[in-house]
C-alpha cells in the first residue's frame, strides 16, 4: 500500500514522526532541494562511476530482504534520468529479492562513494525483471562483458520514482586494494561461514539430540 500524500515526497509515517519531534521544517527544506523526481546529471554521472549498490526489496507482505551487487564501474547502467538498469547472474537460486519484485516492485537502492568524495546516493523506484534477449534488443549498447564472460541471466530495470543525497557524516573511508588470492588457512568456504559444513549439518539433522530429561529423573 502507498500512503504518500499525492505529489509530495515521504511517507505518512514520516510526517507523523517528524511532527512528533519537531523535525517537520528541517524535513521540508530537505525534500523541496534534495529530493528529486528524476536523475539529475550530477546523479547519471555519480551512478556511472560506482561499483557496488545495495539493494532493498520486501514482498506481498512487507516481509524484507536486502541485497548487495557489485561490478566494474556502470555495471548499473543509466538509460535515461528515469530509468537504471543493472544484470543478474547466476548465484545461489534462491531469487530471494528478484522473487519480491514479482509480488511488489518497490525497490530502494543505495550507492556509497567510500573512497573519494564520501556521499550516497539513494535511488527508489519501480523494478521489473526483464531477459537479456529482450533488453539488449531495446538497449543493444549495454555492456556485453561486465562479468567476465558470463551471461546475465536477467537484468533488473527500475523506474525512478525519487531520489536524494546520503550525507558524509557517517561514511567510513576505504581504500580499494587488490583481493588476496585464495582463501586462509582458517577461513571457512562461503557455504560453510555461518552455519556447520554440510556433512555435520547431514548428519546433525540424521541424529536429533536426545531430549533433555526434567530435573528430579
Amino acid at each position: 500500500m502507498n500512503d504518500r500524500p499525492a505529489g509530495r515526497p515521504g511517507s505518512a509515517g514520516e510526517r507523523l514522526l517528524q511532527s512528533h519531534l519537531g523535525t517537520a521544517d528541517r524535513a521540508a527544506t530537505f525534500y523541496d532541494r534534495q529530493v528529486q523526481p528524476r536523475l539529475t546529471d550530477q546523479m547519471r554521472d555519480f551512478v556511472g562511476r560506482q561499483t557496488m549498490v545495495f539493494l532493498s526489496t520486501a514482498d506481498a507482505g512487507g516481509n524484507c530482504d536486502t541485497g548487495f551487487r557489485a561490478g566494474p564501474p556502470g555495471f548499473v547502467t543509466v538509460l535515461d534520468e528515469y530509468t537504471l538498469t543493472y544484470p543478474e547472474y547466476r548465484g545461489n537460486g534462491v531469487h530471494a529479492g528478484n522473487g519480491n519484485v514479482l509480488e511488489n516492485p518497490h525497490m530502494g537502492m543505495l550507492f556509497v562513494d567510500f573512497t573519494h568524495h564520501h556521499i550516497g546516493l539513494h535511488v527508489n523506484g519501480a523494478a521489473q525483471l526483464v531477459g537479456d534477449a529482450e533488453q539488449r534488443r531495446v538497449y543493444p549498447h549495454l555492456p556485453l562483458d561486465s562479468a567476465h564472460g558470463r551471461q546475465p541471466s536477467v537484468w533488473v530495470h527500475l523506474r525512478v520514482h525519487e531520489a536524494y543525497v546520503q550525507c558524509s557524516k557517517y561514511i567510513p573511508h576505504l581504500e580499494p586494494a587488490p583481493r588476496p588470492r585464495g582463501l586462509g588457512a582458517d577461513r571457512p568456504k562461503d557455504s560453510d561461514y555461518f552455519v556447520p559444513p554440510a556433512a555435520a549439518h547431514a548428519e546433525s539433522r540424521s541424529h536429533p539430540p536426545a531430549p533433555t530429561l526434567p530435573m528430579g529423573y
